[in-house]
């Protein structure tokens, strides 16, 4: 049996090496310590995969984003429907878009950083033996 830690959503949401699932992609794990909020390792620490397979390849984390945008939004419009309700008359609609406005431009560092978490575990595949045959090349 898999371990958890090895888990594809596991790794996504931890911002994990798609290759081998345990080294860290950012330099920080905090997405709000600026300065560093952005900043990529180049390799893995653990098994060495390239973070940036070309130049340019996170443009396509833009569309990775939006749809983590627009399921976030559609999330908080059907909480709000079933805890507060809706309603144009005493504008509660209206609170639940600007609530929803703010909670998104506080998000916005983890969506990127889980956007192109998501964007790199599409192209690069799981190998449960990376480490290993990194440092067999090594030798």
């Amino acid at each position: 049996m898999s371990n958890f830690k090895e888990s594809y959503l596991y790794s996504v949401l931890n911002n994990k090496c798609p290759r081998c699932r345990k080294g860290n992609i950012y330099t920080s794990s905090n997405a709000y310590k600026l300065g560093q909020m952005t900043t990529m390792n180049e390799t893995c620490p653990v098994c060495g995969q390239v973070t940036e397979l070309e130049v340019g390849f996170f443009y396509g984390t833009a569309y990775v984003s939006y749809a983590l945008t627009v399921a976030f939004s559609v999330a908080t419009f059907v909480a709000w429907w079933v805890l507060i309700g809706m309603s144009l008359d005493d504008n509660r609609f209206f609170w639940w878009m600007c609530t929803n406005a703010i909670l998104m431009i506080l998000m916005q560092l983890l969506f990127m950083r889980l956007s192109r978490s998501i964007w790199l575990s599409w192209f690069v595949s799981y190998d449960p033996n990376a480490k290993e045959s990194t440092e067999e090349s090594d030798k």
